[in-house]
């Protein structure tokens, strides 16, 4: 758990170091933002190399597509009813500018930061586990949805625009090639053409923005790198020496090939990515002064003036709400994982980062401001602030329970006692079954 505490501090510091950059640095905030993009790359691109899919089971997919995206949904709409409902005036409940700035500005809440998460979960060696494979899955399709959800919420700004459209096609033709060409391409992958790989996908990335918004400036195009990363990962062809899982339950092993120079090179690229994500954050004391709106927001600006003490309330009442809306994949899976490991697959669909912070600066471009502003801008802050904290809570829950614990309220090898059912509840029957056959044979030997 090294490398998952070296990773939480480099987060902390990133973010503390947010708030000492001046609001007009303008220019620094945009190479901090290419640097995120490009680690972001690097580190996805790796995801897609080692990410595993089986073609037969298309309703398998089509269900975890439909639980990513209430992972991203529900979440957001908790939130902006939070910010309607509880932090603006009740006559502005009506106004329908008000609920449009509160929708774009609640997105924040949506996106899992998938950078961090497998950062984290491969450092904590949990790559090996069936939440990693499953998180794998739906932290792509909850930042998938996140994008494509923006769509008509940047609609509902400034009308329809063809290039918001093309976000759409582009999305479905990378998605396309991954299906189509999963390991199949050989090119190299060895990380200095990682790194050039990264590099070019935040260049295109932000050339397309620049075109964009010297074509339109009301609408320009954020093509995330998250998925074209990830796609040029997954149609990467492993060379016949590979075996990229193969140190995938090795505590502070990484995603991408094994070899020790990969493992280092790929370490500190998820360093540096940390202390990124924590720089990328806006400043906090800056968001409390942008009471300037367009559109619906004057209510929000018209919400009454409050102090610290119920900041902290609304804080901590939109990260638990924005917490919550991520548990629903808790109640699925039933028949693939114990509910242990559906808890944590949920809180590990907890932490926030780059994504977000994406979101609130769409939401200052936009001119929306106010008290929300500063909540969620802190909320997203306390987020980041606890990611070490929420990769304990999932490496506590994949901890085996104690089979021997489940047998001392036992009478006999058979006996069918409630401390017995209650350990059979949590550990699965086929995977244990030899254990507590063993244990039961030492326990009676015993005797």
């Amino acid at each position: 758990m090294r490398k998952v505490a070296l990773f939480s501090l480099l987060l902390v510091a990133g973010l503390g170091l947010s708030q000492l950059v001046p609001a007009d640095a303008e220019t620094l905030r945009k190479w901090v933002m290419l640097g995120t993009m490009a680690a972001l790359s690097f580190i996805m691109i790796h995801v897609g190399y080692e990410f595993e899919l089986d073609k037969t089971k298309l309703r398998a997919l089509g269900w975890d597509y439909v639980v990513a995206f209430t992972a991203a949904a529900f979440p957001w709409i908790m939130v902006a009813l939070y910010f309607v409902f509880v932090m603006s005036p009740r006559a502005d409940w009506g106004d329908g500018g008000v609920w449009r700035d509160m929708l774009l500005q609640s997105r924040f809440a949506s996106p899992t930061s998938a950078g961090v998460l497998f950062s984290m979960l491969a450092a904590a060696g949990l790559a090996a586990t069936w939440l990693f494979r499953k998180a794998r899955v739906l932290a792509i399709l909850d930042d998938l949805d996140t994008i494509l959800l923006m769509i008509p919420l940047q609609v509902m700004m400034v009308g329809m625009r063809p290039q918001l459209g093309g976000i759409v096609i582009i999305s479905g033709l990378l998605l396309w090639a991954a299906w189509k060409f999963l390991h199949r391409v050989s090119i190299p992958v060895t990380w200095p053409w990682v790194m050039g790989y990264a590099v070019a996908i935040t260049t295109i990335s932000e050339l397309a923005y620049m075109g964009s918004k010297a074509y339109d400036p009301a609408v320009p195009v954020h093509l995330e790198v998250l998925l074209p990363a990830f796609v040029l990962g997954c149609i990467m062809k492993r060379p016949t020496w590979s075996n990229p899982h193969g140190n995938d339950a090795k505590e502070g092993e990484l995603e991408g090939p094994e070899t020790r120079d990969e493992q280092l090179v790929a370490t500190i690229v998820s360093a540096v990515f940390m202390v990124l994500v924590g720089l990328s954050m806006p400043s906090i004391f800056g968001s409390i002064g942008s009471g300037g709106s367009g559109g619906g927001a004057e209510g929000a600006d018209s919400a009454p003036a409050m102090g610290w003490g119920m900041i902290a309330v609304h804080v901590l009442a939109v990260t638990a709400i924005s917490n919550l809306g991520k548990m629903f994949p808790a109640l699925c899976y039933r028949r693939e994982a114990t509910l242990r490991e559906r808890l944590a697959l949920s809180i590990g669909m907890w932490p926030r980062g780059e994504v977000g912070a994406g979101v609130l600066a769409i939401s200052l471009g936009y001119g929306i401001g106010g008290a929300t502003l500063t909540v969620a801008v802190l909320s997203l802050s306390l987020n980041l602030l606890l990611t070490g904290v929420f990769i304990l809570a999932v490496r506590r829950l994949l901890r085996p329970v104690p089979l021997a614990a489940t047998l001392d309220a036992g009478v006999g090898a058979g006996a069918a006692t409630p401390g017995r059912e209650a350990g059979a509840a949590d550990v699965r029957e086929a995977e244990h079954r030899d254990g507590r056959e063993r244990a039961a044979r030492e326990r009676s030997s015993t005797w």
